[in-house]
């Protein structure tokens, strides 16, 4: 592949002059560095306590399918606009970019690929609490990557324990876990008017702790018309008050705007892939949203032996948000959610057994008014008023029983699902629409520890993704459009399957000193997959009838010597509509409605490639006692993509390669780090997000050129 040849020779370029210093190199390290560097005592990362990936405390080893936890250390060098610049090296992860942080598609095994705004089929947590709203979409404008300390995410079926979560979770969880007292300011520069500024603020007694950051964020993007500027504040409070008890408080606030250039035709994207869309521009496509959130934690531990834990939370969250299209939308909404769980650890019938029993409840409701769009301004008049309330009620139970101690445990989770829409037209007081979608989702999964740090692992579940909100939008042509929920729309269901090995190896040896890989088959049969269309230039969602997906998912990250750190991702997605017959029914120009019939059996499921490769090298070396470098080059290929379900055009494959150099100093309580890098170092060309089954053929929207940007991070620890 071109990719690895490009990453092999610039590799050799940077590492040939310097390969006597990396033989030499010592072995001290300074403290909370980045952990390639090993230290003389075997670390093992499957010794990782995880709580994401079953709602309890457990250690990755120990889990019954990948999971993958990111620290910021990993990549506190790289550029931090994108959720794709730190989660680039997530093994069967594919992130399809927009606008920077906003519209990311989060797909995880194909699910997630069918959304044009925001992420779905993929549960976000921040702090464990969901950022996805009760019908499962998400945007993530909150999410500060300077105020994280990691990053969990876990892939495959996640149904069983998460509303929505067809295909995985991912938690972003705030850096409350430092030992002392620190002020530290973050500035980062980059092309197409990239501005970031932002502080972080951390204090540390016996008994508190609390983290506090606000950034800045302006960029003007690489397209026309593609402007956005954020705040974003987050809060973390943790207290004890018992010794086995504990308290968190958790808010955050974010107020931004971002324009949207929109998609573009083949012969547009040709011509100038940079340039916005005409109606995009002429309308002024814009979204302004205000949101926030209050959640407070109480954990406790308790019985004779403390075997038994208990867990609620509660919170509030407030949107406000302008979205200006075709139309012009203005919602208000808030909503109120609440979540507990309690786990009981005790010995049944000899074997070590571990139960927890729990539930999710969150309601958001508020108006949705629609007015006429005038070049981006709302009219004056009302022509659309309606009340929506969206709720979501779960319970689930989990049951870990180790079979043969410390090498064989099964897993058994269950989760009973109800989600509600009720939409009231305040204009005409006599249409109030109302559907529900519940299920049972269960799941059981068995783990076999070959070695204390080696497991195979398998599983097999059932999952249920019920309709967002925007998905539930009624069509001109739909068997009752006088409605406003769409009545033909059927919650999207699967049986999925997997099998796969991960594990820890930690030698004395100088080379491959430690090793953390992970291999995944998968297999899911989905019935009534959610897949968008286009009527008259609006997007609107149908179901296909079963889609077979099949792939293989394999990771490994490896301390080559010393410094020398080698990351590859690798993800194979064959995925395919096995029954998919589409009736539709089209309006000519004069008015007349007639039916077309279309077989899209044995097509590619677009917007996913069949291969995505990550290939990372990265070196640290302590230049002095006081001085760190790193450096590090990153290759990605990914294979074409279908554009839509009749596969009537696709994407080009591509490959890019990024650069970053770092500096990390220290002196004494001063700590100075300065980085700078370039992202699509040979300028390629290519689309980076795909709008799905577009009509009129706007399928097409440019990734990022070559692109520079710098960062200079200043800290003190009191």
């Amino acid at each position: 592949m071109r990719i690895l040849n490009i990453v092999i020779y610039s590799l050799m370029i940077f590492i040939l002059p310097s390969f006597s210093q990396i033989l030499s190199q010592t072995k001290d390290s300074l403290e909370n560095e980045i952990p390639i560097i090993k230290p003389d005592t075997l670390q093992y990362e499957t010794d990782e306590v995880v709580v994401t990936a079953t709602r309890v405390q457990k250690k990755i080893i120990d889990i019954p399918y990948p999971v993958v936890r990111l620290k910021n250390t990993q990549y506190k060098y790289d550029r931090k606009v994108s959720i794709s610049d730190v989660m680039g090296t997530v093994p069967g992860l594919f992130m399809q970019s927009r606008y920077g942080n906003h519209d990311v598609r989060i797909s995880i095994r194909g699910f997630g690929s069918r959304s044009n705004t925001g992420i779905r089929g993929v549960r976000i947590l921040l702090d464990g609490i969901p950022e996805s709203e009760p019908d499962g979409q998400t945007r993530i404008e909150a999410v500060d990557f300077n105020s994280l300390g990691s990053i969990e995410v876990v892939k495959g079926n996640s149904s069983s324990l998460y509303t929505n979560a067809p295909r995985g979770v991912v938690n972003f969880i705030s850096d409350i876990n430092f030992p002392s007292t620190f002020m530290v300011n973050y500035n980062e520069i980059g092309d197409f008017g990239l501005r970031r500024n932002g502080v972080k603020v951390g204090i540390r007694t016996n008994n508190l702790g609390f983290i506090a950051s606000y950034t800045y964020h302006n960029y003007k993007g690489y397209r026309d018309h593609s402007e956005d500027f954020w705040h974003i504040f987050n809060s973390f409070l943790e207290t004890k008050p018992g010794e086995h008890s504990n308290l968190q408080t958790m808010f955050y606030f974010a107020d931004g705007l971002i324009r949207l250039p929109g998609s573009q035709t083949r012969e547009e994207y040709e011509m100038n892939p940079r340039a916005a869309a005409e109606r995009e521009s002429d309308f002024d496509f814009k979204r302004i949203s205000k949101k926030g959130r209050l959640g407070l934690r109480y954990t406790t531990a308790f019985g004779e032996t403390y075997n038994n834990e208990l867990e609620v939370t509660s919170y509030g969250t407030i949107k406000y948000f302008e979205r200006a299209q075709r139309d012009f939308r203005v919602m208000n909404r808030y909503g109120l959610g609440a979540s507990a769980r309690w786990v009981n650890k005790s010995i049944f019938f000899g074997f070590d057994n571990e139960f927890s029993l729990g539930g999710d409840v969150f309601y958001q409701t508020g108006p949705i008014e629609t007015y006429v769009n005038i070049g981006g301004q709302r009219s004056d008049n009302l022509v659309g008023l309606t009340d929506e309330t969206i709720g979501n009620t779960g319970i689930f139970f989990q049951n870990s029983t180790g079979l043969i101690r410390n090498k064989l445990s099964l897993l058994i989770t269950g989760r009973f699902d109800k989600v509600v829409f009720d939409q009231k037209n305040q204009i005409n007081q006599f249409q109030n629409d109302v559907r529900r979608f519940e299920d049972f989702t269960p799941k059981a999964a068995l783990n076999y520890k070959l070695t204390p740090y080696v497991a195979i692992y398998t599983s097999y579940g059932l999952s249920f993704d019920s309709p967002a909100g925007n998905e539930l939008d009624n069509f001109p042509t739909s068997s009752s459009p006088g409605t406003m929920l769409n009545p033909d729309l059927k919650p999207q269901e699967s049986k999925n399957f997997e099998i796969g090995i991960k594990g820890n190896l930690v030698s004395e040896s100088q080379f491959f000193r430690n090793i953390v890989f992970e291999l995944t088959f998968f297999n899911s049969i989905i019935n009534n997959e959610i897949v968008p269309f286009e009527v008259f230039g609006d997007v609107f969602f149908r179901n296909s009838a079963k889609t077979i997906r099949r792939g293989l998912e394999a990771g490994f990250d490896a301390d080559i010597i010393g410094g020398l750190n080698l990351k590859t991702a690798y993800t194979y997605s064959g995925f395919k509509y096995d029954k998919y017959l589409l009736e539709s029914v089209e309006i000519d120009s004069i008015g007349n409605t007639f039916s077309t019939f279309r077989d899209f059996s044995g097509n590619v499921v677009p917007s996913v490639p069949e291969h995505n490769l990550v290939v990372s090298l990265s070196y640290t070396h302590k230049i002095v006692d006081f001085i760190t470098g790193f450096t590090k080059v990153t290759g990605v290929s990914v294979s074409e993509m279908y554009v839509d379900d009749a596969n009537s055009d696709k994407t080009l494959s591509y490959s890019l390669l990024n650069f970053t150099l770092g500096l990390d100093m220290v002196f004494n309580r001063f700590n100075l780090l300065i980085s700078g890098g370039m992202n699509n170092i040979t300028d390629e060309k290519y689309v980076s997000f795909i709008n799905i089954n577009s009509t009129s053929g706007r399928f097409f929207e440019a990734g990022e050129p070559r692109t520079y940007f710098a960062s200079m991070n200043f800290g003190y620890n009191f």
